[in-house]
């Protein structure tokens, strides 16, 4: 396999940025007092019942990290992030003068130190203290059993139900439950790592290589430089198929048929669309791996290889355009990284313009703002629930001390960030300037770490006659209150050329809400070129007009059983809202089938609400339901849905 080549970063001409200040109040780490240049990972996962105890399933071996001192004083102690369910039982300090072949190892001493509930401190002491710019390795013996950066899956959990399962999510402050580090998104370095598994598994890492040496061991290198949370593991019975030049999805073998028909030629179509508009794709391979069914998320876009739910195995290529908003983030948050959690609006609000871009020239522009319109609905959604001057609701979130980044999440950075990414091309006025702008953007911060700040200085450089005319202080519009201001967007991008594919599905959700229905006005709309998002907003406004009229709901599934009978994830969540909604018992079934397919929170929950606000039989159905997945499902979907089903005034 071809090794790593040199570095990418050029940072000798590099402007300062503004994110060489930030802070970052999630990590307990010393990033600013020492360069972290490269990361080793060497583990051994075993399976087995949950720990503790001899034999329990659990990951352990060394993390070897080489660090470089930035302090001119130099510096006694070395402080990394880590977790209580991660045991460090050894460190052992490599310091070389220039010159030594082999430098001596030395054990040094090391004690954690409280720092919230998400995590704890590693603090490693050096008996002499490191000079300024002297380079050393730190090599940590460590051991992880039960944590939240681990998910241990049992075959019941995954799709072929044979064989257990595991995999690390690192997103947001995650990794530190996985290998001690500088967990923050403010610093990068590449990394490698040999993992040895048990016979019959296969690992798979978010690496630039993948080997396999000898019957039980798989070797990684990641050629770029990335931050912590995107340094990604999963290891179950794997199988792989290519489906494109740069592309192979990865799936347990009872999938990968339908992964490969699913993705086969589709992914290199958007990446080069992406590479047209944002500049080269610099991750070499673009791989999927789908997850097992209990995956809580949509996707994770970890480099080079995003994790993905199955629930996109649709059948018939209707979903395979949310993998673009993965791709999207080779550019937008991978690429160019927000450099610390209240700056997240940097990585999402940028990928979702990406991927809207990349959307409209291969989907067209009704389409993509059909699509639009829906991320604006759960916007407007959001805020309704949350009260619009809540301050989650500002694109730039302050994180207290202690606060888990993780409990911020929510549509804001991914739909207002849209409306001012929006909005700065707006202002430019000519979407070709504007697309040139976002790939010169990209290629001065790629491989770094930025504020608001660095982005918008260089907005306005760039754009010296908006400068001129002090567009950033648009009373209303000021890029202040744009980023500190709480509430909807002073902006909305026009979406109405959505309205030719909107129309339609209006106008025939009116026909069925009819106590007579015309059945010849009905037959007279064709539904049958419709994609998932315009199906999926005549449902929507098929549920907010229900309960409809006796008979309605049935005369709706016989006459488009290309709805009611969906293998459409999107689709079959609206078909179940509906039948739940109607109470339409003969077909209660299809809600529980589509539970027991799949454990997507964005999925499941709707549902549970629904059968709970729902008939005597819709709550029997919840708790049937839930009797027989709870053992399939993550576990804190399993907290979620308990939540759910304990009515409120008991």
């Amino acid at each position: 396999m071809e090794s790593c080549g040199p570095g990418s970063r050029s940072s000798a001409t590099r402007r300062p940025l503004h994110s060489a200040q930030a802070v970052d109040v999630a990590s307990a780490s010393s990033f600013r007092a020492f360069e972290i240049l490269h990361l080793h990972l060497d583990l051994r996962i075993e399976f087995g019942p949950p720990g503790p105890g001899p034999g329990s399933r659990g990951l352990s071996g060394t993390a070897v990290l080489e660090l470089r001192c930035l302090l001119p004083e130099g510096s006694s102690e070395l402080r990394l992030d880590s977790h209580s369910c991660l045991e460090v039982t050894a460190a052992t300090l490599r310091r070389g003068q220039p010159g030594d072949q082999q430098p001596l190892a030395e054990p040094v001493p090391f004690h954690t130190q409280p720092f919230s509930h998400y995590g704890q401190a590693l603090c490693v002491a050096f008996p002499q203290p490191c000079r300024a710019a002297e380079r050393f390795q730190l090599e940590l013996t460590y051991r992880v059993g039960e944590g939240p950066g681990v998910c241990w899956l049992a075959p019941e959990q995954t799709a072929g139900k044979k064989k257990p399962f595991v995999y690390t999510q690192g997103q947001a402050v995650l990794n530190r439950a996985f290998f001690p580090c500088f967990d923050t998104p403010a610093v990068k370095c590449m990394y490698s790592a040999l993992i040895e598994v048990p016979d019959g598994f296969t690992a798979v890492m978010s690496a630039s290589t993948w080997e396999k040496r000898g019957p039980n061991k798989f070797f990684f290198q990641m050629c770029q430089p990335i931050p912590s949370y995107l340094i990604a593991l999963a290891v179950g019975d794997l199988a792989s198929a290519e489906v494109g030049p740069r592309s192979r999805v990865w799936a347990e073998p009872c999938l990968i048929e339908a992964a490969k028909d699913e993705y086969s030629g589709v992914i290199e179509e958007f990446l080069a669309t992406g590479e047209k508009l944002f500049g080269p794709y610099v991750w070499g391979r673009y791989d999927l791996l789908f997850m097992p069914p209990s995956f809580p998320f949509g996707g994770m876009e970890n480099p080079c290889l995003t994790f993905v739910t199955p629930c996109l195995l649709a059948g018939d290529r209707s979903l395979a355009d949310v993998i673009i908003h993965e791709i999207s983030h080779s550019w937008f948050g991978n690429l160019v990284t927000n450099a610390n959690w209240g700056e997240f609006w940097l990585n999402e609000g940028f990928t979702m313009y990406a991927q809207r871009r990349i959307s409209t020239i291969l989907f067209g522009a009704a389409y993509t703002c059909l699509e639009a319109a829906t991320g604006r609905a759960l916007l407007r959604q959001h805020m309704d629930v949350s009260g619009e001057g809540n301050p989650l609701n500002k694109l730039r979130v302050k994180i207290e001390p202690g606060v888990d980044p993780d409990d911020t999440y929510n549509e804001t950075p991914y739909e207002k960030g849209y409306c001012f990414v929006s909005y700065l091309a707006h202002l430019v006025g000519d979407q070709d300037r504007f697309d040139k702008f976002l790939k010169a953007y990209v290629d001065e911060f790629k491989f770094q770490s930025i504020m608001a700040e660095d982005f918008l200085e260089f907005y306005l450089e760039y754009f010296p006659e908006l400068k001129e005319k002090r567009v950033d202080s648009i009373p209303g519009f000021e890029f202040d209150r744009w980023l500190n201001t709480p509430g909807w967007p002073p902006y909305l991008p026009d979406l109405s050329p959505g309205d030719s594919l909107m129309k339609p599905a209006e106008e025939l959700a009116e026909l069925w809400v009819t106590s007579e229905l015309d059945m010849q006005a009905i037959e007279a709309i064709s539904i049958s070129t419709w994609k998932t998002y315009q199906l999926v907003y005549f449902l929507d406004k098929i549920l907010q007009k229900s309960p409809l009229p006796p008979g309605n709901v049935k005369k709706l599934g016989e006459t488009y059983p290309k709805i009611s009978g969906a293998l459409n994830a999107e689709l079959r969540l609206r078909w179940g809202q509906i039948i739940l909604k109607n109470d339409h018992q003969e077909e209660f079934w299809k809600v529980k089938e589509f539970l027991q397919s799949q454990g997507k929170q964005k999925y499941t929950l709707p549902l549970y609400h629904a059968m709970m606000s729902g008939s005597e039989m819709a709550r029997t159905l919840a708790k049937d339901t839930f009797a027989a997945t709870a053992s399939q499902l993550h576990s804190n979907v399993v907290n979620y849905i308990q939540q759910i089903l304990v009515p409120k005034d008991s």
